[in-house]
């Protein structure tokens, strides 16, 4: 029985290492990975989702998990520098959130709108969320207030509608809406944090914001990053380890629960990503010398499975665009360390993480909410400005 169950184990293992091989039909591999989106659920009480951040970003706590025992440390942020070695390789994702959510009115009626832009096509060529979306027919004139709600000579026009229920916008009465964001647009907070108003997001045009930012694109936070400082990032570099960055614009998508009974049947949203020579550079002498990749965040770890899937487990310098869906089983070839935070229930973040506490293989999950069980026993906070975790 024992040998019986080992044979299964490595051709189910197979199965899924062919699911990175884009000639292997991915329509057989589903059939033997069929998950529910319902096994990836869990209650979470209403006050353990963080509506701020630490006083101090490296004050956060950190739930350290160790994927060959299963045991948990509970550590602060700043400890994380405890479980450095010599060698390591840490990755960040550099993109830089814009103020991208704007609030106008219906130009005719009056009525009111949020919006959320979600990627640029050209020049004040926007797809975009807009709420109520249903007001917001083809031909729709939207006016554009600033943040004290002063009216504004920025308008945008619906010129179409996606299967995803995103509206097209022209805008108009400016260059570049990108050079309008900082003065009319606000942070693009989840709608689990919130805000009375403007005037209270003032702590998060900062906080909402890692100190590494450097690429415009993001409209949701790589949240992991948000724990470090400068200090905490120089102490890092003191211990011997190389710190590389890899850009991937975030989208709401990242944060949105699956609505499918399983995963297989999931469309997974699609990002832009950069990823560098230098940083290829880098992380393919450490994977050649033996030595650890730690990711910091799904993001950073989206960018270096995909492109390795690509490359037969080697990383290029490559621009483009991911819409992989990394859940369990997943045989990771790039990622040796996840720091992530807590993720929402049937999100696909709460998915890669599941995958990664046992990578090839369908248990992680039972390992991660193990965890997050843990996590909510001892009252730790969720979500993006919540605490981190540290898997190992």
């Amino acid at each position: 029985m024992r040998v019986i169950t080992k044979l299964f184990t490595a051709w189910f293992h197979e199965i899924a290492v062919k699911l990175l091989n884009p000639v292997f039909p991915l329509v057989i591999v589903l059939r033997f990975s069929r998950m529910r989106t319902a096994d990836f659920n869990f209650e979470l009480p209403q006050e353990l989702i963080a509506q701020h951040p630490a006083l101090r970003r490296d004050e956060s706590r950190l739930l350290v998990l160790n994927r060959a025992s299963g045991q948990v440390e509970h550590r602060k942020f700043r400890e994380v520098l405890d479980f450095f070695r010599e060698g390591d390789v840490l990755v960040l994702n550099n993109s830089r959130v814009i103020p991208a959510r704007l609030r106008g009115v219906n130009a005719h009626t009056g009525g009111r709108f949020e919006v959320l832009l979600l990627e640029e096509n050209s020049t004040n060529d926007w797809w975009a969320m807009l709420c109520p979306a249903k007001r917001a027919r083809l031909k729709t004139q939207i006016a554009f207030h600033n943040g004290n709600g002063q009216s504004t000579n920025l308008q945008a026009t619906v010129v179409e509608m996606n299967d995803e229920g995103h509206r097209r916008l022209n805008f108009s009465g400016t260059m570049d809406i990108k050079h309008d964001l900082d003065r009319l647009g606000e942070v693009p907070l989840p709608p689990y944090i919130r805000r009375q108003n403007s005037s209270d997001m003032l702590e998060d045009k900062e906080r909402y914001q890692t100190v590494f930012a450097k690429t415009n694109g993001s409209v949701a936070a790589p949240t992991a990053g948000l724990h470090f400082t400068e200090k905490l990032l120089d102490d890092i570099r003191s211990r011997g380890v190389k710190i590389c960055f890899v850009t991937l614009h975030v989208g709401p998508g990242t944060f949105l629960p699956v609505k499918t009974e399983t995963l297989d049947a999931h469309k997974m949203h699609t990002e832009s990503y950069e990823l560098g020579e230098e940083t290829v550079s880098v992380i393919n002498r450490a994977k050649a010398a033996g030595r650890r990749v730690i990711a910091v965040g799904t993001t950073t770890v989206r960018v270096l499975e995909s492109v390795a899937a690509q490359n037969n487990g080697k990383l290029v310098k490559n621009i483009g665009k991911t819409g992989i869906f990394i859940h369990p089983p997943f045989p990771f070839r790039i990622t040796d360390a996840l720091l992530t935070n807590f993720h929402l229930p049937r999100s696909t973040l709460l998915m890669l993480a599941s995958a990664f506490a046992a990578p090839g293989e369908i248990s992680g999950r039972d390992v991660i909410l193990s965890a997050y069980t843990e996590a909510i026993r001892e009252r730790y906070r969720f979500f993006s400005y919540g605490d981190a975790m540290l898997i190992l």
